[in-house]
């Protein structure tokens, strides 16, 4: 573990965000607390994790905020006893550990050693599908369609075979796929089809 971690604790309720400040008080992990996301996006964090009061969409939300700043840090989400349902959910969106309300020091010492271990690895991975995703969602159906034809090695030809239009049509969807996608190369596009698990 580094000689100090930066933990941003983002909480709606000012109780919890003061009992976890308070329980980390002295130690080499420091936690810094936002009510919302808003007020964590004004200075977003380059090291450290986040960990976030899983209420509503909180999860998917910072996910999703981290895809726009292009920096991921490690998410554990807590909330007062979860169900499992819950939980699994956190984690398929991108919460890499849960931790069940209220807790203390041990805790979130667990969780920091988890984080600090898949900051590297799963990090760089998880931004890179979220951004991929973030690309393709900006497409129409057609050229997702046109997208998955060209992953799959198609000529324009095939795929417009394939989706019953003319090769000249796929040609223009191409070009509006790679320019929405900021793709500069067909490759650079299969790339981001298969990080986005669009094609496998």
């Amino acid at each position: 573990m580094t000689d100090r971690t930066n933990l941003y604790l983002v909480d709606a309720d000012f109780r919890r965000r003061a009992a976890i400040s308070h329980s980390l008080a002295g130690t080499n992990i420091h936690a810094e607390p936002f009510e919302d996301l808003d007020e964590l996006a004004r200075r977003w964090p380059r090291d450290g994790l986040i960990l976030v009061h899983d209420e509503g969409l909180m999860v998917r939300r910072t996910i999703d905020l981290m895809t726009e700043v292009g920096e991921w840090l490690p998410v554990v989400a807590y909330s007062e006893r979860p169900d499992t349902h819950r939980v699994v959910q956190a984690i398929l969106t991108g919460a890499i550990d849960y931790l069940d309300w209220p807790f203390a020091e041990p805790e979130v010492r667990q969780a920091v050693a988890v984080a600090e271990e898949s900051r590297g690895t799963q990090g760089s991975a998880r931004l890179r599908e979220a951004m991929a995703r973030s690309r393709i969602q900006k497409l129409t159906k057609r050229e997702r369609e046109v997208l998955a034809g060209v992953a799959d090695g198609l000529s324009n030809r095939l795929i417009g075979e394939r989706l019953a239009i003319s090769p000249r049509t796929v040609e223009i969807h191409r070009a509006n796929m790679l320019n929405k996608m900021g793709a500069n190369h067909t490759s650079e596009a299969i790339r981001i089809a298969i990080e986005g698990s669009l094609v496998g």
